[in-house]
């Protein structure tokens, strides 16, 4: 089977080199994979370094380095689904570290029967620094990051969606290709319509792949706030894309909110009552998050960290909501 292999980049001249070292690597015959580069206009040197892969003798089927002038990820995608000539179109992020058999891995699962598969994508620290690994243990945790049960599964099963998926080309011929007006949810939209579409997302513990963690608190906030806000966008279009999980960190901020005005009428033990749960269950997840490792003085902001990212989460839910219908009127009219 022929192999799209497919990445899109904005200003990732720092990983490309990491990622370029792991597609030479992989154990699956490269004359039966094609790259497909999508460069998002960026600022930095990320188009000239895939360029210069391009020009490598590494026995690929091809190489091909493409811009999105959109810059927006669903876009990016589009232009390369579209451009891929393989049975399977596998789906990378820039940051990524992937295994030599994750190809392969990818390819036998398919050639089994399954029509989309995937596996876990376990975080990795930028760096081995005290504050880094910190920031490592928050996202990581299942509390810092997502409570989806599947994500840590040892077993193969059927889920709602994967990370870094491939998919039988005949998947996008029948679903359709990815919204461009979304943002962070694409793959959450584009999922749901393949399973409506009837066909199964598969899976398999041993297709791993690793992302880096984000390199700041200050990115991680940003990051948080933004998945809130197109989740609450996304409402609008396909409620039917998310599950309860993705609504606690709103659910949070709006007991914060009803708390705050029964405090204000008077009523102080619903605000008390919440702060003490939330807090109890922050320092016992914090105290989870550390357990059998090295210690260190950052670990103390640990419980800031969850909080941080919980209100930034929550409150990015609750602005998209508001800005839902406005959102909504504005796309009609593209």
């Amino acid at each position: 089977m022929i192999v799209s292999f497919c990445v899109i980049a904005y200003n990732e001249e720092r990983n490309l080199g990491s990622l370029f070292s792991d597609i030479r690597n992989q154990d699956y015959p490269h004359n039966k994979i094609e790259i497909i580069f999508v460069n998002a206009m960026s600022t930095d040197k990320t188009k000239e370094l895939m360029e210069n892969f391009a020009k490598e003798e590494n026995g690929f089927l091809r190489v091909k380095v493409l811009d999105n002038p959109k810059k927006i990820q669903a876009a990016g995608w589009n232009i390369a689904i579209k451009e891929a000539k393989g049975d399977i179109i596998l789906r990378i992020d820039a940051h990524t570290v992937i295994p030599k058999e994750f190809v392969s891995n990818n390819v036998r699962c398919i050639k089994s029967g399954e029509d989309v598969t995937g596996g876990p994508r376990p975080n990795i620290p930028e760096e081995s620094t005290p504050w880094k690994h910190t920031l490592y243990l928050a996202e990581t945790s299942m509390f810092g990051s997502s409570i989806a049960p599947y994500r840590k599964s040892h077993h193969k099963t059927y889920v709602k969606s994967v990370f870094h998926g491939a998919y039988k080309k005949e998947v996008f011929e029948k679903a359709g290709f990815f919204n461009e007006n979304l943002g962070r949810t694409e793959d959450n939209e584009m999922h749901y319509r393949i399973r409506k579409a009837g066909y199964k997302i598969c899976y398999d513990p041993r297709i791993i792949s690793y992302q880096h963690s984000r390199g700041t608190w200050r990115e991680m906030i940003r990051q948080k706030f933004g998945n809130g806000l197109w989740i609450g966008l996304t409402l609008g279009i396909c409620p039917g894309c998310f599950s309860i999980y993705h609504f606690v960190p709103f659910g949070f901020i709006m007991s914060l909110i009803i708390a705050l005005f029964c405090f204000i009428l008077g009523i102080t033990w619903i605000l008390s009552g919440i702060l003490i749960i939330y807090f109890l269950l922050d320092i016992i997840m914090s105290f989870f998050a550390i357990k059998n490792q090295r210690i260190y003085i950052y670990y103390l902001l640990l419980p800031l960290i969850f909080l941080s990212l919980h209100v930034a989460y929550g409150v990015g839910t609750l602005v998209g909501i508001i800005k839902l219908p406005f959102w909504k009127r504005k796309i009609k009219h593209i």
